[in-house]
C-alpha cells in the first residue's frame, strides 16, 4: 500500500484549526483511494519561540527530511514575536533548505463563490520565484539609530535561479492553455529585470508551442482585475509574485480560498505546502477560519505526491459544498464551523463517487 509520511505544522492562531480540518478530509481521501497517510504534528510556532528562543529546533530542517511533505498552516503572531522573527525562523529557512523555488498559487472561482469582479471566468495559475530575487535576505544597516543611518536591500538574480522558475512555467504552460505571461519592471529596474526578459526570450525557444507576453508588473496588476480571463499562466520573481498572487486571492474570493505549494520538482525532499492567509489572532481559537484554502493546499500536497484521484476529489467536494452555497464560514456570510464545512466536504466525497475508480 502506498504510504506517505506528512509533517504537520500548525503553527500559530488558525493554523491549527485548519490544520486539523485539512486532516480530516486528507484521512477521508486515503481511506477511499487506497493509501496511508501518516501525519506527525510538530508544535513550532511563536509559541515555541517563546519558550527556547528560536522558531524552531536547532535540527529542525534534518527532522524534516525524513518526510515525505510538510503541510503547515499559519505563522505569526505579532504581539508577540515580530513577524521579521517568524518568518525569517521557520518559513523562509525551510523553503531555502529544500530549495523550493517554485511557489505555485492557483487562482479562480469555485461555483457559487461571490468574487468582487464582474469577470468569473478565470483561471489563472501564479507562478512564483521562491528562494532568491528581491527576498534573498542580501543587506544590512549602517550607522543605526542617527540621522547618518542607511538600508541597503540588494536584489539576487541568479542565470540558473531565473531560467529553472521560467522552465518551469513553460511546462506548466504546455499542460494548459499553452499561454505564458513573464512579469517584470524591466523600464525601471535595468540590470535585473532586463536579465530576466532576457532569459525569457532564450528559454521561450525550447517551448514554439507556447505563447509568451511579457508584461510590467504594474499593467498585469491591472490586467489581474479588468481582464483576468485573458491569463493563463503567471511566472513572476519573489516580490512581484507575492502581490499579484494577492491580487489573484482577492478576485478569487478572499484568503479563505489561497492556496499554495512549494515545489522543488525535482528534488527527493519534501515540499511544503499551505494556505495563504495568515493566523488571523482575532479569529484563533473561535472555530470561524475558512477551511478551504488549507483543503486546496492539501489537494496539491496529493497531487504532488501522485495521488491524482485524491486530489481531484477533495476539489471536486469542494466545488460541490461551495455551489450548493448551505455552508459557509462567516467571511462568507454564513455561520458555519470550520470543522462542518470539512464534514461537508467529506460527505460530498462519500457521495460522489461517479468518475472515481479505485487505482
Amino acid at each position: 500500500m502506498r504510504t506517505y509520511n506528512v509533517a504537520l505544522i500548525p503553527g500559530d492562531g488558525i493554523g491549527v484549526e485548519v490544520i486539523d480540518a485539512a486532516w480530516s478530509v486528507l484521512s477521508a481521501a486515503a481511506d477511499r483511494f487506497g493509501f496511508v497517510l501518516n501525519g506527525t504534528e510538530l508544535d513550532w510556532s511563536c509559541n515555541y519561540y517563546l519558550k527556547y528562543g528560536r522558531m524552531m529546533p536547532e535540527d529542525g530542517i534534518e527532522q524534516l527530511r525524513a518526510f515525505d511533505a510538510i503541510l503547515l498552516g499559519a505563522v505569526g503572531w505579532p504581539l508577540s514575536v515580530p513577524d521579521s522573527v517568524s518568518l525569517h525562523g521557520l518559513l523562509l529557512p525551510i523553503r531555502k533548505a529544500f530549495d523550493l523555488y517554485a511557489n505555485v498559487r492557483p487562482h479562480r472561482l469555485l461555483a457559487g463563490v461571490p468574487g468582487p469582479l464582474w469577470a468569473r471566468d478565470f483561471d489563472i495559475l501564479c507562478i512564483r520565484e521562491n528562494t532568491e530575487g528581491e527576498y534573498s535576505g542580501a543587506g544590512g544597516r549602517l550607522h543605526q539609530g542617527t540621522q547618518e543611518e542607511v538600508a541597503v536591500e540588494t536584489s539576487i538574480f541568479t542565470r540558473r535561479g531565473v531560467e529553472r522558475i521560467l522552465r518551469f512555467g513553460f511546462e506548466q504552460a504546455r499542460q494548459r492553455r499553452k499561454k505564458l505571461a513573464s512579469v517584470t519592471k524591466s523600464n525601471a529596474q535595468k540590470h535585473s529585470m532586463v536579465f530576466w526578459d532576457e532569459i525569457t526570450e532564450a528559454v521561450s525557444a525550447d517551448y514554439p508551442d507556447v505563447s509568451v507576453t511579457r508584461y510590467h508588473v504594474d499593467a498585469i496588476a491591472a490586467r489581474f482585475i479588468m481582464q483576468p480571463e485573458t491569463l493563463d499562466v503567471v511566472v513572476a520573481s519573489n516580490l512581484f509574485g507575492d502581490i499579484l498572487t494577492d491580487i489573484g486571492a482577492a478576485i478569487q474570493g478572499g484568503l479563505g480560498f489561497a492556496a499554495s505549494a512549494n515545489l522543488n520538482p525535482v528534488s527527493r525532499g519534501p515540499s511544503m505546502f499551505e494556505p495563504v492567509h495568515g493566523s488571523a489572532p482575532d479569529l484563533a481559537g473561535r472555530g470561524k477560519a475558512n477551511p478551504l484554502a488549507t483543503l486546496w493546499s492539501s489537494a496539491l500536497m496529493l497531487e504532488h505526491l501522485g495521488e491524482h484521484l485524491g486530489s481531484r476529489a477533495i476539489l471536486d467536494a469542494m466545488e460541490k459544498v461551495t455551489a450548493a452555497g448551505e455552508v459557509r464560514t462567516p467571511d462568507l456570510g454564513g455561520s458555519a464551523t470550520t470543522n462542518d464545512v470539512a464534514n461537508a466536504v467529506i460527505a460530498q466525497m462519500q457521495v460522489s463517487r461517479s468518475g472515481y475508480l479505485r487505482p
